[in-house]
């Protein structure tokens, strides 16, 4: 079955099981900001260490899963019917914090959260390595990638029996994690030493590095795989990377007050690539057939996870400070909704419902 057929079918499943668990109407048609898709965004939550599911025709928060200690980077499977969860025992340090201040690490608390999507409950944590941030799934579903923040690698992990593959060695501060669409290199950024590295996903390896500008946050492909798109946060750019040659082409330059590039997601038909900006408070639009930024939608407080809608009319955004999720319309460019969700969101998913009759039976 396609893709995209596994997702809107389980996307009923999900509708189906999700609303049945919760006791509240839901919000009148007349009272929504605007009309926008149907199906579920998964949001993780930092400091409240859970995940809020929005159903997002209406455009607000249905259940919340208690996940344990930080919460962040969050992917879903191949088949689309389980969620896989960083989660962290170690204590929230932004940049600059002397770590000799902090209390020490929760190592029981490190592991990969498994999230069963019809059932809307945790079934199993996964022993990750140290200090989890961020998650891949290879394309096959059979092995996580996962960023081990304070340990500078990143663990492979055999999903069925949650044994670890190997370990690589990558540079300082391991953050983004992702998988080039056809499934064979993995690009991890390394927020120390300002750098990405590549790895083969079949016979998990590192292949090379390369210079990816300051504090590089995340790398986002463009569905041929051709081009990569790696946000620089202390550089205020973005850097385009040939994928087959894992050589930077271009440096977009942003401007504006605060602007730190945090998340990434291509638009599914490759033309646009949409930038979260972190204080900046912003989505930028970029066009990928000029390389040159279009747009800037203010979005709230501080945005960070990033996704989009399989036809790339909407986008999402997890906006910590302001403990909510923004709605972003891409043709009117403008914010339809915030839905207010847990303590300090962080990642985002989005599974689209098949919108029919059968739904409404």
């Amino acid at each position: 079955m396609p893709i995209a057929l596994v997702h809107a079918f389980l996307a009923v499943l999900v509708f189906g099981s999700l609303t049945a668990c919760t006791t509240p109407d839901p919000v009148p048609a007349s009272q929504r900001t605007s009309p926008t898709p149907a199906g579920h965004l998964f949001v993780t939550n930092e400091m409240s260490g859970d995940l809020s599911i929005i159903d997002t025709a209406m455009q607000r928060v249905i259940t919340t899963v208690p996940l344990g200690k930080r919460p962040r980077g969050v992917r879903l499977s191949p088949d689309a019917t389980t969620l896989y969860v960083a989660l962290s025992g170690s204590p929230p340090a932004p940049p600059g914090t002397d770590e000799s201040t902090l209390p020490p690490p929760d190592r029981k608390a490190d592991g990969i959260g498994v999230v069963d999507i019809k059932t809307a409950r945790l079934v199993r944590v996964i022993s990750g390595g140290s200090d989890p941030e961020q998650v891949a799934v290879s394309q096959d579903g059979r092995w996580l990638f996962v960023a081990n923040e304070d340990a500078a690698q990143v663990t492979v992990i055999n999903v069925t029996d949650g044994s670890v593959v190997t370990t690589i060695k990558v540079g300082g501060e391991p953050e983004g994690v992702d998988l080039r669409p056809d499934g064979k290199v993995v690009y991890v950024t390394s927020e120390g030493d300002n750098q990405v590295a590549v790895i083969d996903a079949v016979s998990p390896r590192l292949i090379t590095t390369f210079a990816a500008g300051p504090r590089p946050r995340a790398t986002g492909f463009l569905p041929d795989g051709t081009r990569a798109y790696v946000t620089a946060e202390n550089g205020a750019s973005i850097i385009v990377v040939d994928t087959n040659a894992h050589r930077p082409l271009q440096t977009i330059q942003l401007s504006g007050e605060l602007i730190r590039p945090m998340g990434v997601v291509a638009a599914p038909d490759g033309r646009h690539v949409f930038v979260s900006t972190g204080r900046g408070k912003s989505v930028v639009i970029i066009d990928t057939a000029t390389n040159q930024p279009v747009a800037a939608i203010e979005v709230g407080e501080r945005p960070w996870g990033i996704t989009t809608t399989p036809d790339g009319q909407f986008v999402f955004t997890a906006n910590g400070p302001s403990n909510d999720v923004s709605i972003v319309d891409v043709n009117s460019r403008s914010v339809v909704a915030r839905v207010k969700v847990g303590e300090r969101p962080w990642g985002v998913v989005y599974v689209p419902a098949l919108v029919d009759q059968n739904r409404r039976r």
